[in-house]
Parts: structure tokens; C-alpha cells; sequence
């Protein structure tokens, strides 16, 4: 029988309970399947802040020099930091994070990735990675005895943060007031040292490394989870203020009143500024996000394309079209110039640079982009999620001027359209819809719950 339980396998990465479904062994067998499946002999490890992070480092460590593989710890670092460590240096073949994201507490979990931060998920390796940690095979040590492989550490965020301020120089910002909250993540290592490098005044919440997370989920797509920001927004009379997730791969923004900005409003409102240098270019957004997203692209003189939810479709999508950006409606930002991966501190950047060329407010920047109304996401819990997908598309496929399937369902109308697609991460039906007027929202919000919930 298996160390290693089966669920812990999911669409973008693997994920669990720790302790209760991933423990040391479990990540020592993850390591050493990792080298055989990759063939890498150098693999870039980081891990996060939460308590079970060390210990299963070490093992997942240990697994990889079983097999004669060399490790570069990386030490603590969020994810975009481990990204650019392990795409920004030739030696890397792969890389490993361990991390269970925005998840609560008792989670962790493994993000892998080849060489060029390359992602393994659900269709691009996942599926085969998994069959063969829970297969049979030995992986016995590579030379009978301790561990072969090499083990030495690197620290890239020096050259982290060279690297996104050469896409976004501090020279070209104004001096603003931020507020930050690092919602006790791995954002608290990197944001210190991005801040001492740019003008302004910051104001910044839960910096300090906890992966108890005591005062709040860190979970920018949830509203709830940004009241202190908001707080601190109007306490501080702040310009901007900003969230980050648990491994600070994700970023969400509040205005100068408070009001949060939608992750596709965000993406709309940042296409413009990253086609200037890159005339033509492909855009990507996925199937959840406003029509504004599309329209602006469109008006910038980019090629909108449309993606599935997660993030390594996304960036597969980016790679095969040479798409400068792309984004998420869970507020990911992915760049062709920084290896086509996500990171809100340059996303941060991008806005700053943004607001200090306009000399507006982002209220103002952002107020045009508010001209439709969405539900936000909406989840049910449903036993027959494939037989409420074709109840809809039968109901509603007569009327519809587009239908799009590449994940879950879209359907397009003149004055309104909806998403329903199945969680990767959950057993969840999620739905969006958006209308340009909050009455037809309203009637079709309705019509859907019922509908969805009929079955």
C-alpha cells in the first residue's frame, strides 16, 4: 500500500492536510519520484512560512539527494521568488515549493515545476507524476548510503528584485501612500526589502511570518478578508491599498476609499500600459472574467484570448501564443517578461507606475471600467454537477449568440452572459454572470440558482 494518499493530487499542485494526508515520508517518496520523473540533477527547493513547512522540506531534500539529484535551498521565500529562482538560473533543471497557498493552516502542500518555473498540473505532467509516486517503484538511494546528491544554498532576492525593477524602474514612480497587508505570509519577506527601494509612505499590516494566519484568511479574492486593509486605507488617508495571499503568488488592490477592484477590472485596467511595448501582442484572461477585459484589450490594439481557470493552462496558453500578459479573475498576473509567471510585486509596480503617468486616483482610473454588474463568484454544492452543466446548456444553448466549453461552460447573450464550470480545487459548481443592468443580472442570478438547484 501507498505512503502517499491519492487525493493529495490535484489540478495545479499537490495538497492536503498536514498532518493527516501529507507527511514527512510522503514528501521524502515526492522528492526522490520528483528526480526520476524530471531527470533533473539540480533542483531549486523553497518552502513557505507554516508549521509543518521545515519538516517537510527537509524530507522532500532528502528524498531528492537520495537519488543523486543536487539540491539549491532557497530557504523562505514566496512563490513568485521561487519562480524567478528557479527559471533565472541555467543550472536549475526543476524546482520544487512547498507550500499550500492561500489554503488555512492546517493545509500544505508541493508546487512543481521544470526547468523555466515550467509548470506540472493537470494535463501537463500531473496525471503521470502521481501514478508514478503512488506506483510500486523503489527508489533506492543512488549509491546504496547517505545521500549522493550535493545540497548548497541560495538566496535570490537580491537578484529577484533587480530583475522586476528592471521592468518597472522606481525612478518612474511618484511618492504615494500605501497601505499593505501581508496577511502574516511569505509576502512579509520580499515587500520589506520592494518598499526601502521605492518613494512613498507605507503603512503595512501582519508583515510578521505566521502560518497560524491569527488575523485573517490570507485571501484577497475574499471581500471579507480585506476589512483591516480597508481600516488602514481610511485611517492612513492612503493612495492605494494592497493584499496579498499566503504565498504572495496573488495580489488584490482597495482604492483610496476602500473599494476593492475586481481582479479582471484590475486586468483591464493594466493591458493598456503592457501592449505600449509590445504593439499587436496577445492578452489573456480567463473564462470568468468582465467583457471589459476583452473590449479594453481590444481598444489598447491587442489580441484578447480567452483561457481556462489555473494557472498552468494559463501560462501553457501564454507560451504557445507569445502573450505579453495575463490574468485571473483570482488576481494572478502572469508576464512574458518574467517568465511567463506570476508576481504581484510587479503587478504592484505596474500599478504604481500607471497611477503616477495618469495623476489619478485609482478610484478614478478604475471608475470607466465599472460599466457592467457581476454576481461575483457563486458556489453550490452538487452531487450531479455533468447533469446541471447539460440542463443549462439545453435550457439556454437557443438563445445564446457565442457558447464557449474550453472550461465548464460560457454563454454569451446581447445584454448578459454567465460561466459554470466545475472547481478544480473543490467540489464546488461555481457560477459568474455579468449584465449591463443589475435588473437582468438580478432576473438571470435567480433563474440560474434555481435551475442548478432543481437537479
Amino acid at each position: 500500500m501507498s505512503i502517499v494518499n491519492p487525493a493529495i493530487f490535484k489540478a495545479y499542485d499537490i495538497r492536503g492536510f498536514a498532518p493527516g494526508e501529507i507527511d514527512p515520508a510522503a514528501a521524502r517518496r515526492i522528492g526522490s519520484a520528483f528526480v526520476h520523473f524530471t531527470g533533473a540533477r539540480v533542483v531549486a527547493v523553497g518552502r513557505d512560512m507554516r508549521a509543518t513547512s521545515p519538516s517537510l522540506t527537509e524530507a522532500v531534500i532528502a528524498g531528492i539527494r537520495s537519488q543523486g539529484a543536487d539540491v539549491v535551498d532557497l530557504g523562505l521565500v514566496s512563490t513568485p521568488v521561487f519562480y524567478f529562482g528557479a527559471a533565472a538560473y541555467p543550472e536549475h533543471d526543476a524546482g520544487i515549493m512547498v507550500t499550500a497557498s492561500h489554503n488555512p493552516a492546517k493545509y500544505n502542500g508541493f508546487k512543481l515545476v521544470r526547468r523555466g518555473a515550467v509548470p506540472i498540473g493537470a494535463g501537463s505532467g500531473m496525471e503521470e507524476f502521481r501514478d508514478l509516486v503512488l506506483s510500486a517503484k523503489e527508489f533506492p538511494s543512488h549509491s546504496g548510503g547517505p545521500p549522493s546528491g550535493g545540497l548548497r544554498v541560495l538566496d535570490p532576492r537580491e537578484d529577484y528584485l533587480q530583475k522586476i525593477f528592471s521592468l518597472v524602474s522606481p525612478k518612474a514612480l511618484a511618492s504615494f501612500r500605501i497601505a499593505i497587508d501581508a496577511g502574516n505570509g511569505m509576502a512579509g519577506v520580499i515587500v520589506p526589502e520592494i518598499l526601502s527601494r521605492i518613494p512613498g509612505e507605507f503603512f503595512s499590516l501582519y508583515l510578521e511570518l505566521d502560518g497560524t494566519f491569527p488575523n485573517h484568511e490570507a485571501n484577497p479574492l475574499k471581500t471579507e478578508t480585506l476589512a483591516d486593509l480597508r481600516r488602514e486605507v481610511a485611517a492612513r488617508g492612503a493612495d492605494v491599498g494592497v493584499a496579498y495571499d499566503g504565498d504572495a503568488d496573488r495580489v488584490g488592490f482597495v482604492d483610496e476609499t476602500g473599494e476593492p477592484v475586481p481582479g479582471d477590472l484590475m486586468a483591464a485596467l493594466l493591458a493598456p500600459r503592457l501592449l505600449r511595448d509590445a504593439p499587436g501582442a496577445a492578452v489573456l484572461y480567463d473564462v470568468r472574467s468582465s467583457w471589459v477585459v476583452k473590449e479594453e484589450i481590444i481598444r489598447a490594439g491587442g489580441k484578447p484570448v480567452m483561457t481556462p481557470v489555473g494557472h498552468g493552462l494559463v501560462k501553457r496558453v501564454m507560451k504557445e501564443t507569445g502573450a505579453i500578459f495575463g490574468s485571473e479573475l483570482s488576481m494572478h498576473y502572469y508576464y512574458r517578461d518574467f517568465f511567463t509567471v506570476e508576481s504581484g510585486d510587479l503587478t504592484v509596480l505596474h500599478l504604481l507606475a500607471l497611477m503616477t503617468e495618469r495623476g489619478e486616483r485609482l478610484s478614478e482610473l478604475v471608475r470607466p471600467l465599472r460599466r457592467y454588474v457581476q454576481t461575483g463568484e457563486i458556489n453550490f454544492e452538487i452531487e450531479d454537477k455533468e447533469g446541471v452543466m447539460r440542463r443549462i446548456e439545453e435550457r439556454y444553448a437557443s438563445t445564446a449568440r457565442e457558447i464557449v466549453r474550453i472550461d465548464g461552460l460560457r454563454m454569451e447573450f446581447d445584454d448578459w452572459w454567465f460561466s459554470v464550470r466545475l472547481s478544480n480545487t473543490e467540489p464546488l459548481l461555481r457560477l459568474n454572470i455579468e449584465a449591463k443592468e443589475r435588473r437582468v443580472m438580478d432576473v438571470k442570478k435567480e433563474e440560474l440558482a434555481a435551475l442548478i438547484e432543481s437537479v
